[in-house]
């Protein structure tokens, strides 16, 4: 696992990041596991800067930016192409900078010797021994979004900073300070789109050099990086097409691999063993996570498409994912919402027709599902959600038939004891008497929670890579660049009724880069089917990971009935809550893996005993 940490403080510790290597110009600074071109260090004595990650920015520009160090301009120093972590010192204080998608993430501590950080919040419990917070990983199970309670950790005692935040360390201690805006400054599509094709380019760029290339060649997305990309060299393009998927993925890469230059399309059949929760009898071949890996879920299929990669490419390489796409290039059926808060009935007629014929449902149903959202901010929602968890369990229905809420409550919330429901209700209500800075809009929260989510996944997903097969994965849909050229467009522009992801379509028509019969798409294959096989054919495994010898369930973060009853209606080919049987079984993986096998992350210094 690839992680930093540092220490501010006067006073001399014991112990030191395992196997660290310590950064120049910067007191007390670690990086573990990257490897040094991905590197960059600039300082004059007064400034000095590291940037962690890929970056693509080159040692001249960073030397260009000490200025804004110097000025404490610390929003200019997450403006360059890639997806970095970044310590800056000025003076004595120094700023650590994550990104806005958490795949760079930021936690922090205190001990008796200072103040510690670190992009590993495992870490930071490892210099005591700090147990999980079972409150902070029942909202990770029961809302999906992680600033909800904004900066708990899965850890007692280690702080996160949330996303848009930066870490200020001083003497007068550490402070949480925001650097991104809450919501972004308006632009038109049409204008804005110059502008997003450009930050995927130089994000592309900022990952195209000297090592082999491969891309997923599958959705729209994925195939406008993989495009990207054959404009720099070879890529090795890579389809996973399992039969029972039934959908038009493969028409699509073929015919895009036999028009675009530089593309060469290897197909990854799907096999008996390519399906969801394959595999997780034994987890000693899944490498541990910092947090809950959502792709231990899907490992086999990710393993099996990486197999490939590294099969017809020439050395450890770097993989394009078009992750991320949906969310900022889409728009949530939660910005029906706004446009009825703000009075734009007509504008939300449009768009409740289009969403009602892709859900087959009628746009009255979906506007009266919606229109409780609008009426409430986030506090006042979450109020709501508290409520709510002080209440009984609730029978399972699918989401998409309740109401729509600024943070909804998963099919998971109603499987823990009524106990944590409680705890859990406190903490929300607590974090809905500390918001300060909420948007206005839901779309921008949901989507900006979506994200952070998404880049924690996609993190987990790189840490698979790289244990398997040394491939480094890149998801230029959450470089900070590209999310602040994409959700600048409104998002009842960027879901637009009339057209299938419309900014995409905009940013790409006519520019010679993506085939214009991909632009044209209006399909997007699922796994559905692979899911529900997966949850069949490994039932036996489920019941053993989530029933009474659970961890979760000493936990009182699941019970045996209704998590039962839920893989009893998969096994019998009825709808069930896929999303929570899959959130609750990487959280269970999770919780083993770390219990099993401590990672060793600290070392000590001056003979004294490491922490591990």
């Amino acid at each position: 696992m690839r992680w930093c940490a540092g220490r501010y403080g006067a006073a001399g510790s014991d112990r030191r990041p395992a196997g660290g290597r310590p950064v120049p110009g910067l007191d007390d600074t670690w990086t573990c596991g990257w490897p040094a071109e991905r590197i960059s260090q600039t300082g004059d004595g007064r400034a000095a800067m590291a940037v962690i990650g890929e970056c693509g920015a080159d040692k001249a520009r960073l030397e260009d930016a000490l200025p804004a160090v110097r000025a404490r301009d610390w929003r200019a120093l997450t403006r360059w192409p890639g997806s970095y972590l970044v310590i800056a010192r000025s003076g004595e204080t120094v700023a650590v900078i994550g990104d806005l998608a958490g795949q760079h993430p930021v936690y922090y501590r205190t001990d008796t010797t200072g103040m510690w950080w670190s992009t590993s919040a495992s870490a930071l419990a490892a210099l005591d021994g700090a147990p999980v917070d079972a409150t902070a990983l029942a909202a990770r199970l029961a809302f999906g979004q992680p600033d909800v309670l904004a900066d708990r950790s899965l850890w007692r005692g280690v702080r996160r900073v949330p996303g848009g935040h930066l870490l200020l360390l001083s003497p007068n201690g550490a402070v949480v300070e925001r650097y991104e805006p809450v919501s972004y400054p308006e632009a038109d599509l049409h204008e804005q789109a110059p502008v997003v094709r450009a930050a995927l380019t130089e994000a592309v760029a900022a990952r195209t050099d000297d090592r082999p290339v491969s891309a997923d060649l599958a959705g729209l997305d994925s195939t406008t990086l993989a495009c990207l990309a054959a404009q720099r060299g070879p890529v090795a393009a890579v389809t996973f097409a399992d039969e029972r998927l039934r959908d038009d993925d493969l028409a699509y890469a073929t015919r895009t691999a036999a028009t675009v230059p530089g593309l060469t399309h290897h197909t990854v059949p799907g096999t008996v063993g390519t399906v969801y929760y394959a595999g997780l009898d034994d987890l000693s071949d899944l490498p541990l996570t910092d947090a809950p890996n959502a792709y231990v879920v899907t490992a086999s299929i990710k393993r099996a498409v990486l197999d490939t990669v590294a099969e017809n490419t020439p050395g450890r390489g770097v993989h394009f994912t078009g992750s991320a796409g949906d969310a900022v290039l889409s728009a949530p059926s939660s910005c029906l919402a706004d446009l009825l808060r703000e009075g734009r009935h007509r504008h939300a007629w449009q768009h409740a027709l289009s969403h009602a014929r892709l859900r087959h449902t009628s746009p009255l149903q979906l506007l009266g599902r919606v229109r409780p959202a609008s009426q409430v901010d986030l506090r006042a929602a979450w109020a709501q959600t508290a409520a709510e968890l002080r209440g009984p369990a609730r029978d399972w229905i699918p989401q998409a038939q309740r109401p729509l809420a600024w943070t909804p409550l998963l099919a998971s919330a109603d499987w823990m004891t009524p106990d944590v429901r409680g705890m859990l209700a406190t903490a929300v209500e607590e974090a809905a008497e500390a918001v300060s800075d909420a948007p206005a809009r839901l779309a921008d929260w949901s989507v900006r929670q979506d994200l952070t989510r998404v880049g924690t996944d996609t993190t987990g997903w790189r840490t698979l890579t790289l244990a398997w097969h040394g491939i480094d994965l890149a998801a230029p849909f959450l470089d900070n660049e590209v999310i602040r050229a994409c959700l600048t467009v409104p998002a009842d522009q960027r879901g637009a009724p009339s057209t299938y992801k419309p900014l995409l379509d905009a940013a790409f028509t006519g520019s010679g880069v993506v085939p214009e019969f991909v632009l044209a798409r209006t399909t997007k294959g699922g796994f559905n089917a692979l899911s529900y096989a997966g949850l069949r054919d490994n039932a036996p495994v489920l019941k053993d990971l989530l029933g009474p010898s659970s961890r979760l369930a000493t936990l009182g973060l699941v019970t045996e009935q209704p998590v039962a009853d839920a893989l009893a209606r998969a096994a019998a080919g009825q709808p069930t809550a896929q999303g929570a049987l899959h959130l609750v079984v990487a959280a269970e993986v999770w919780l083993r893996q770390h219990a099993a096998a401590p990672a060793v992350w600290w070392e000590e210094v001056s003979g004294r005993v490491a922490a591990v």
